[in-house]
């Protein structure tokens, strides 16, 4: 989390922009922070986009304002009530709306049948919210399982098995007390708020308990029903032990990976290194720092990742639906497009501009202008959201700002909007495709149509 989640930064750094609540930025060599915030939003219009917003946010639109501190947003005609259709522009930009407000919140997502979000508060405990209802008992609190220490840790993701309305099975993403990243399963109750904590079973589990850092964070099915983890390096400045490209190894990477009901995992025959001497057979793509965040665009199936960079660069990494097999992303040769020359040996010696080793990021953004530590978003695919529908959506944990690209080609450019959030921690998707944000300050937001009447 560099926030290194790479969110953090360990103090190998010195440079501290400013003080606020953080994921610690962890650009190795640095310990930067940067401030936990963030914004969600959702406005009610009569059109049938919205309906599904609207049910869940509930009617308090105006009553919460645009979204508080860190946060800026856009007073649209909404607030005052829709005006008739032909004054309204097709959503022409977005808004961020305060929905709530949680202890360190992680992740948020929505199960399927909508009406309710699940919020991951990073010390290790799962709240519901009804509309703008935060419910007293939370749907999982695991707390004394989870390490907060080291700036990284803690409490990341969670994600909802492809047959969740059935068998109720989720899965949860976090650093146990002796420093291990673990997945682990659970059961809901007969209660759809309340899971079942004595359910747990444990999927998978990464020894890490060199450095505090570089943990990853994201759990997640793809298009394929099969369940992609994104482990970091494993931490320390400058990959000291070269694991994002060793295979023998399942940190820098990305898993794939198949559960199993009752605890444990299979590995799909199609991964690219099963049956290779020597290599980890889980290993979907290699060659990652830490892919804290990474998403499926619900749409086409195409992978997207975002991982966090140490000293100069922070990278979105693509394949389309089908590819991306046994890719090497490059870290730790490369960050970004740049040679990386770590100042501790070994180094990797001068590298050819041609060298074949890696897939090229799509996208990069430079800390030369306040980026520290990329969290990933994901493609809009919420039609009300027109002015970022097709775009991917992404920020930093140091820097406010919240940016949109076109991803496809062989390189995208950021674009940046005028929504910002101090101290963002992730962005999440409901099972309607809605978009939301979280800040580690504690506000959760969606993300909405900004209407505005039509000029005159």
């Amino acid at each position: 989390m560099r926030a290194d989640l790479g969110l953090q930064r360990p103090a190998d750094r010195v440079r501290r922009p400013r003080e606020q609540p953080r994921l610690q930025a962890d650009r190795e060599g640095r310990d930067r922070g940067a401030a936990p915030t963030l914004t969600s939003a959702l406005v009610r219009r009569p059109d049938r986009h919205l309906a599904p917003v609207a049910a869940l946010l509930g009617v308090l639109l105006a009553s919460c304002g645009g979204g508080g501190g860190s946060v800026r947003t856009t007073r649209s005609a909404t607030d005052r009530g829709a005006p008739p259709a032909s004054r309204v522009n097709p959503a022409r930009g977005v808004r961020l709306v305060k929905i709530a407000t949680f202890d360190s919140p992680t992740y948020v997502t929505g199960p399927p049948g909508g009406g309710r979000l699940f919020v991951v508060e990073r010390n290790g405990v799962i709240r519901v919210l009804h509309g703008r209802r935060k419910l007293v008992r939370p749907f999982l609190d695991i707390s004394k399982q989870v390490s907060v220490g080291g700036g990284e840790r803690g409490m990341f993701s969670m994600e909802f098995a492809p047959d969740y309305v059935r068998s109720g099975r989720f899965f949860v993403y976090f650093t146990a007390v002796n420093g291990d990243v673990r997945i682990t399963e659970f059961n809901r109750s007969a209660n759809p708020d309340v899971a079942i904590p004595t359910s747990e079973r444990d999927v998978i589990r990464l020894p890490h308990s060199e450095k505090p850092n570089h943990n990853g964070g994201t759990v997640k099915f793809g298009p394929d029903r099969k369940l992609y983890i994104g482990p970091g390096d494993g931490g320390g400045a400058n990959d000291p032990h070269r694991r994002g490209q060793k295979l023998s190894t399942r940190l820098g990477k990305l898993l794939r990976i198949e559960p199993r009901p009752g605890g444990g995992y299979d590995v799909p025959q199609d991964n690219p290194f099963v049956g290779r001497a020597a290599a980890r057979p889980e290993i979907w793509a290699y060659g990652l720092r830490n892919p804290y965040r990474f998403s499926f665009d619900r749409l086409t199936g195409d992978l997207v990742i975002a991982d966090v960079g140490q000293n100069d660069w922070e990278e979105v990494d693509f394949a389309k639906r089908g590819q991306g097999r046994g890719a090497n992303y490059g870290w730790s040769p490369y960050e970004g497009f740049a040679e990386f020359h770590p100042t501790a040996p070994p180094d990797y010696g001068p590298r050819p501009r041609t060298e074949p080793c890696c897939v090229r990021p799509v996208l990069v953004t430079s800390h030369k202008k306040g980026n520290c530590a990329i969290i990933g978003g994901y493609v809009v695919r919420d039609r009300a959201l027109t002015a970022l529908y097709g775009r991917y959506v992404f920020g930093d944990n140091c820097n406010p700002a919240i940016y949109k690209a076109k991803l496809g080609g062989k390189r995208a450019k950021p674009h940046r909007t005028r929504l910002q959030v101090s101290g963002l921690s992730s962005f999440g998707e409901d099972a309607a495709g809605h978009l939301y944000a979280t800040s580690l300050q504690g506000p959760v937001y969606a993300l909405a149509p900004d209407y505005r009447p039509r000029p005159r």
